[in-house]
This record gives C-alpha cells, structure tokens and sequence, in this order.
C-alpha cells in the first residue's frame, strides 16, 4: 500500500505538468475557435493516439513486464528488447509510406475534410520517435526506476508543452493541431536525450539477432496493445462524427470539453497503474495472490477516484470558466453520468490489467472488441433519442457491462 502511495505522488508530478500543458492548450483553443475548435482538437488527438497505438504496441506493456522479470540483468532482458525493436522497425516500414499516400483519406476519415492531410503525415513521420521514447520510458518502468521515470516524464513533457503552447500563440489553430499531432515524437526525443548515458541504452542490447521465441512472446502484447490502442480512438471519431450529425459539432466540443476534462484526471490513476500495478502482476503467480492484489489495490485507488469525481463535478462550474469559456457553460450537465462510468472504468481496468500482465491474449482481444463495439452501438442509439447526454449515458451503461463481465468470468479466465 505505501509502494502505490509513492508511486502515485511521483506519478502525479507527471500527471500535473500533463494537466497544466493539456489545460493551457485547451484554453487556447476554447478561446479562439470556441467548440467546434474543441472538438476538432478533440479529432486530432484521437488520429495521434491511433498512430501512437501502432508503433507503441510492441513497445510498451510488453517490454515493461519482460523488463520487469528480468531487471537484474540487462543482457537476460536484450532478447526481447531486440524482438521488440525488430517489430518497431516493420511497423515503421509499412506504416510510415501508406500514412503519406493515404494522407487525404485518413484525413477525411478523422475530419470529413480531407485538407487536414499534412497532420496526417506530421503524424506518421514521428512515429519512429515515439517508438524509441516509448522503450525508454517501459524500460524505467520496468527496473522501478521511478525517480528517473518521474523526472523524464517532467522534462520531456515540459519542452514538449512549451513547443505546443508557443505554435498556438504564433500560429493559432494550425499550430495547436501541428503541435499535438507531433507531441509524442518531441517527448520521444527529449526521453532518448535524458537516458542516453543510461547503460542499458548501449546498442547492443537493441539491435542483433533473437530467438523466435522472444517474437512471439512480444507478439502476443502486440496484438493486445494494437487492439487497445486502436479501438479506442476509431471509436471515439465515430462517436463524434455520429454525435456532430445529431447535435452540431459545437455539441461536440460541449461533451469533448467534459471528456478533456475527464481524461486527464484519471490520468494520474492510469498512470499508478502502469507503473505500479502493472509490473507487480507480471510477477505474480497464482489466482489468490492476484485476488488479493486488485483488492489491496482497489482499496487505495477506488476511493481516490470516487474523490476526484466528486471534486470535479462540485466545482465543474469554476472549472468550466477557467479552463473554457462561457459558450461552454451547457456542458455543465453532461458531468453526473460521465463521472459515474469514470469510476467505473477504473474499477474495470483492475481486472482488465491481468489479461495484459498474464498475457491473457484471446481474451483480451475477445473483450476490447465486444465492448469497444457496445459502446459505440449503444453510443449511436442513445444519442439518437437524448442527443448529446446519450453519448454520456453510453458511456456508463458499457463500462457496467465490462466490469460485470470480468468479474463475472475472472476464474475462467485466469485458472
């Protein structure tokens, strides 16, 4: 209990500087495009996450927990991070090419306008950089390296944020969508530069000839991460685009503005998580152990997050005139049930971390796939009758279905 403890301060050092960035670039925005701006942005991080999701996959839950397992020595965890390296540099093969000649249509996919193509491509070319930070980072996470995790996340988010905000303030909202498209490609760098003397970090350990076996070990949690990664953003800019055509895109950016806001406070439970959570469940053996870790831990985080839920929907008026505007002063309404389904999805992600950790594949897959799918069915049908409330009270309904489900079906799948 005290390891989460500290783990969440040194994570909330990350999540704080996150928040200011987020915020000030949301403020920006709100400002001066109002929320149809928001929403727009809003459409942008989602083609940044679903790009980030591709090149990430390998290189994230995957090389934290064989890290992790193997942390007292560099040359036993090598294999699996060459194995690693080697499915980055595919996906960057394949990926990088199709993103630039398909710019125009993915661009309309995500913005029903296919002008928006150079965010495409700004998006695809950094993927290389958010890779390789992305090693960096799992590898901190991976040896509980948490100070030097912490202080790179600060960093390399600071100078990132300060490129975001200055391409806001010189360019308006071409340089707030050029800057967030290529965020994570600048934390990536700055990431590499901080732990370049890390010995670890020695090419050796990265690049070389490996076992299949350690593929198709870092293959299993890419298919798992792909799928994460991926779901979530398509679906998100399915919801919007179904969302505009009922509501307008200013309803959009009203039930984005609640979704910002939500997003980023549960980024400090997420990143606990990960951090913590995650790492301790790669080594963990046994269906009792693991019952009594998501109890210990759901003591600790539950109660957290039931607080910053209420905080934030007892002051969602002061904090809808600091971080916006007052255009969007409806979306006042839309906190209640948002808030709700937030605590649960987090008591969801309790059971949802140990298919990842225990490598737990086809369910997984099985589980993103049916409930990404609910959500956005039952996100088309409620918006359909309650407008933008419906995508809210979606939202809820699916994350009680998933909770339910894992909770329901946890022996069988971990006996």
């Amino acid at each position: 209990m005290r390891k989460v403890f500290s783990v969440t301060i040194l994570s909330g050092l990350v999540t704080l500087m996150k928040m200011i960035v987020g915020f000030i670039i949301a403020k920006v925005v709100a400002v001066y495009t109002g929320p149809s701006g928001m929403a727009l942005l809003g459409q942008a991080q989602s083609l940044t996450v679903a790009a980030n999701g591709l090149i990430n996959a390998p290189a994230s839950s995957a090389v934290v927990k064989f890290t992790a397992e193997n942390s007292e020595s560099y040359d036993k965890c090598s294999p699996w991070w060459r194995a690693s390296v080697s499915y980055v540099l595919g996906i960057c093969i394949v990926v990088i090419p199709l993103g630039c000649i398909l710019s125009k249509e993915i661009s309309f996919l995500f913005f029903k306008d296919p002008s928006y193509y150079y965010l495409v491509i700004a998006a695809t070319l950094s993927l290389p950089f958010v890779a390789f930070g992305t090693l960096v980072i799992s590898v901190l996470n991976g040896t509980h390296n948490y100070r030097k995790y912490t202080w790179t996340g600060v960093l390399s988010g600071l100078f990132s944020g300060a490129i975001i905000v200055a391409g806001t303030i010189y360019y308006g909202m071409t340089g707030a969508l050029v800057s967030v498209t290529i965020q994570y490609g600048l934390i990536g760098i700055i990431a590499i530069a901080i732990n370049f003397n890390e010995p670890w970090l020695k090419l050796r350990y990265w690049f070389g000839k490996t076992h299949g076996k350690y593929r198709k070990d870092i293959g299993e949690f890419l298919l798992m991460a792909l799928i994460s990664s991926v779901m979530l953003p398509l679906a998100l800019v399915l919801i919007r685009n179904f969302m505009a055509s009922k509501a307008g895109w200013d309803g959009v950016g009203q039930w984005q503005a609640v979704w910002k806001i939500s997003e980023v406070y549960l980024s400090l439970i997420t990143i606990s998580m990960s951090v913590y959570y995650l790492p301790k469940l790669a080594n963990m053996n046994g269906l009792m152990v693991l019952k009594r870790e998501i109890k210990s831990t759901m003591l600790f985080l539950l109660p957290i997050s039931i607080l910053f839920a209420g905080l934030v929907f007892l002051l969602r008026d002061e904090i809808i005139k600091i971080l916006f505007t007052s255009s969007f002063y409806g979306a006042r309404d839309l906190f209640l049930i948002q808030l709700i389904g937030d605590v649960l999805k987090v008591v969801s992600w309790l059971y949802a971390y140990p298919m990842i950790a225990r490598k737990k594949t086809k369910w997984f897959i099985f589980t993103e796939l049916l409930f990404t799918v609910t959500w956005v069915l039952l996100s088309f049908i409620f918006i359909q009758y309650n407008g933008v409330h419906g995508a809210n009270q979606a939202y809820l309904l699916n994350y009680l279905l998933y909770f339910l489900f894992l909770y329901m079906t946890f022996n069988k799948i971990h006996r």
